[in-house]
């Protein structure tokens, strides 16, 4: 069991991950007139040096021969960067484009098409108010059509990348920062080539502008790491339910951001399809709670069970089924 002190210490840390992935908003205009492809590019080149710094501090380099020993891990590394290029870099041109509150609700929907997934491609079987979730998250995104006059592509795109993102980094099973090194190696040298090309044609930003927008450029590679270290420090220390409610955080922030501070526009058919979203997170999160409680009553029993006969006690995984196979659903 996790002390007090450290759930406390877990709970701060993933507040400050998913409140500064729900603030960064504010963070890509300061960029401008850079373009969403070269802020990218600089991302990947700056994301690399700051955790190859760490790693070199921590002296953790074994994964990487374990790593090239591994083409199926290292092609699955492979996927993982080239999905997160897309999420990122969509995201970035949809904040700079004024579509705060569309990219805001590409998680909000995650979860939904999370699950989705899972029954698509690993053949899970839903709960009924699972089921439900994935029902009215569809009649929301029909109903943010009609009002668009097209799907939400931007949060369609942005849901379903860091989905498959999340499926293939649960495939791949590496540490946060050990995952990030090896994927921005990967984007490493196609965003150098970019940057570069971008130089000799003249069309970089960098060092154009100042020493203080070369430094924000350059600050990137802290916009990245920063909050996933948060994440991994909250994720020993907190249950994944306390994570699974965190989550949302990041959208409600970006949302409100959207229409507080970027004064984005709100019509009627928006706050319908928001509102049948919330509605099927809310049927999820109650489940989760529900499911988790039942649990943990089920562990519990089966320990005094197991205590009263002196046998070994039970554990079980987060659905209730033994713990070591409560790892095989997608990642959330």
């Amino acid at each position: 069991m996790k002390s007090e002190k450290e759930q406390r210490a877990g709970l701060l840390y993933g507040i400050g991950a998913y409140g500064m992935w729900g603030l960064v908003p504010l963070f890509w205009p300061l960029l401008k007139p850079a373009g969403a492809m070269e802020i990218l590019a600089h991302r990947m080149v700056w994301s690399l040096a700051l955790v190859g710094i760490a790693l070199l501090a921590l002296r953790r380099w074994g994964w990487i021969r374990e790593l090239r020993r591994q083409p199926r891990k290292l092609g699955l590394v492979a996927v993982a960067a080239a999905v997160i290029t897309v999420n990122w870099g969509l995201y970035i041109w949809a904040v700079n484009s004024g579509h705060v509150v569309e990219a805001s609700l590409g998680y909000f929907i995650n979860p939904l098409v999370t699950i989705a997934m899972g029954v698509l491609l690993l053949k899970e079987r839903l709960r009924p108010a699972q089921w439900a979730a994935v029902g009215i998250g569809l009649a929301a995104v029909l109903v943010l059509a009609i009002g668009y006059g097209q799907p939400p592509w931007i949060s369609l795109t942005l849901a379903f990348s860091f989905a498959i993102y999340g499926l293939v980094k649960k495939k791949v099973n590496i540490g946060g920062l050990e995952s990030l090194a090896a994927e921005t190696a990967i984007q490493f040298l196609p965003a150098m080539a970019f940057l570069v090309w971008l130089g000799a044609d003249g069309s970089a930003t960098f060092g154009g502008h100042g020493a203080g927008h070369a430094a924000l450029l350059a600050a990137t590679g802290l916009v990245t790491a920063v909050p996933l270290v948060c994440f991994g420090a909250a994720a020993i220390r907190v249950p994944l339910s306390t994570l699974g409610l965190l989550q949302y955080l990041a959208p409600v922030f970006q949302f409100l951001l959207g229409i507080l501070y970027f004064h984005e526009a709100m019509p009627a058919e928006r706050w319908a399809g928001f509102a049948l979203v919330w509605l099927a997170l809310t049927c999820l999160t109650w489940d989760a709670l529900r499911t988790a409680r039942r649990n943990k009553a089920e562990a519990l029993r089966l320990a005094v069970q197991a205590a009263a006969s002196g046998a070994a006690p039970v554990t079980t995984g987060p659905a209730g089924a033994p713990a070591a196979h409560a790892a095989d659903g997608p990642a959330s």
